[in-house]
């Protein structure tokens, strides 16, 4: 009696496992269609493009709509854009928000809630609301059409803050006591300290801020004018008005460019992403 009881859990375990593995690959399948459709789309020629009826495989793998997006918009330039703003935004991000979050978690100082709620207050309002005085902010700096002007105001990010501050709130105080015990001063166990107990979590956060940054399109549209100052979400754009007849192959090839950079780091950082879901399982 036990040992059918027993099998037949085992069953239903096993039953379970095969059916969440099947779900799980379907919806992968699901996300990734888009992505495989553009690849297969980039490695065919025109004619087959808009042959009809429509082949989801190329009849011939070939290479040249890469070549001709590659050297049609200069991209090896756009990606060197690209990953310097979005670099630099990355760094900054941390930096001030690890700043601003190891203030408002551990220190005490006058009107502390009501700055924290204002910083909230702009995750209220989306870049679409903010871009016209942010463009006459910026142009009366004389920042405009420089990137100085594209990345100062990704630098400053509410959500950085938020983050870093419910992430340093999860480490007992009584760390910060024994420190200053042992003479250590605030920046010096914000540094030797929080930080790295902190790497899995800065890791999450620099991929997301990276990739913000990268994906960007509508205020470097604004505040850049020049070609030479263009990032690789420009190239996209150039792509659809470079030719007198719209090239689908070509343009997904151009995004199929664009998106491989963000692939790498993804994956870069996929090992932080598990030790921070780890740790987090282990605090809970």
């Amino acid at each position: 009696m036990f040992k059918s009881l027993l099998n037949s859990k085992r069953k239903r375990e096993i039953i379970d496992k095969v059916f969440s593995h099947l779900l799980l690959i379907l919806i992968s399948f699901i996300v990734l269609m888009p992505i495989l459709f553009a690849f297969t789309v980039s490695l065919q020629p025109r004619s087959q493009v808009f042959s009809y009826p429509p082949s989801f495989l190329p009849e011939e793998f070939t290479f040249d709509n890469y070549i001709k997006a590659w050297n049609l918009v200069s991209m090896d330039r756009l990606l060197l854009n690209s990953i310097a703003a979005s670099t630099i935004v990355m760094l900054g991000k941390l930096i001030l928000g690890v700043l601003s979050g190891y203030a408002f978690s551990h220190f005490q100082f006058k009107y502390k809630r009501l700055i924290f709620f204002a910083v909230l207050f702009t995750l209220m309002l989306p870049m679409q609301v903010r871009v016209v005085p942010l463009f006459e902010f910026i142009s009366n700096l004389g920042l405009a059409n420089s990137y100085t002007g594209l990345v100062l105001p990704f630098l400053a990010s509410a959500t950085t803050t938020f983050l870093m501050r419910q992430h340093f709130l999860t480490i007992p105080k009584s760390l910060m006591e024994s420190a200053q015990i042992d003479g250590c001063g605030p920046m010096r166990f914000l540094v030797q300290i929080l930080i790295p107990l902190s790497g899995p979590s800065l890791a999450g956060l620099a991929t997301v801020n990276f990739l913000v940054m990268w994906n960007a399109y509508l205020w470097p549209l604004i505040i850049l004018n020049s070609d030479e100052m263009k990032i690789a979400q420009q190239g996209v754009k150039m792509l659809f008005t470079s030719a007198s007849e719209r090239d689908w192959g070509l343009i997904m090839a151009g995004t199929i460019i664009v998106v491989i950079p963000t692939l790498i780091v993804f994956i870069l950082a996929q090992k932080f992403f598990v030790k921070g879901i780890a740790a987090q399982g282990l605090k809970e």
